[in-house]
């Protein structure tokens, strides 16, 4: 696998890693209480943005996999972000799929689209045995997405310094969702 940090794209984004240039756009998400809630709840100020950003090019130079920021087609804006990445930030721990979306593109199917297309991306470019979703337990938003990509329940685990909800699928148990459901595509974009 190369560490060249890959574009995705689906019908409605395009998911460029994160960089600075899109320091303006992402903090404006996550600046946003509603958006952090669950995350870290409280606020990014713009240097922890910037501290993201550039954690986050690292890991992709690292890993060949990590944060991108999703691009609205038709608006050029950020709608959200999401990764690839390893639980707890420890590349010992198995690989997670997040996201996060600005409200402006809430309940549009935006997460799910975006997750659809990570997933994929995870599966046949990384090839994890497994892939987690870990989410505040209140988080039912998040949790609605992790069923709609075909990921089982599996309890309350400790990750991040807290109690979170996980979820989880495989490979094999992914794609056989993805064609139950009718979403398994070829890859858009490059």
């Amino acid at each position: 696998m190369t560490n060249t940090p890959t574009i995705l794209q689906t019908a409605r984004l395009r998911l460029e890693p994160c960089a600075n240039e899109h320091l303006q756009g992402l903090h404006a998400m996550n600046s946003l209480p509603e958006v952090m809630r669950y995350i870290t709840g409280k606020p990014e100020t713009l240097a922890e943005t910037q501290a993201m950003i550039d954690r986050v090019q690292a890991r992709w130079a690292d890993w060949g996999y990590s944060w991108w920021s999703f691009i609205h087609l038709d608006t050029g804006r950020i709608a959200g972000a999401g990764a690839i990445q390893h639980v707890d930030r420890d590349k010992a721990n198995p690989l997670e799929i997040g996201w996060r979306l600005h409200p402006d593109f809430w309940r549009q199917g935006l997460a799910i689209e975006a997750a659809q297309r990570m997933a994929q991306f995870a599966f046949d470019t990384v090839r994890p045995p497994e892939l987690l979703g870990v989410r505040h337990p209140e988080n039912i938003a998040s949790g609605k997405v992790m069923d709609k990509l075909g990921m089982t329940y599996r309890g309350i685990e400790r990750w991040y310094g807290a109690d979170l909800a996980v979820h989880c699928t495989t490979a094999v148990q992914w794609k056989a969702h993805q064609a139950r459901a009718g979403t398994a595509s070829a890859p858009k974009g490059a």
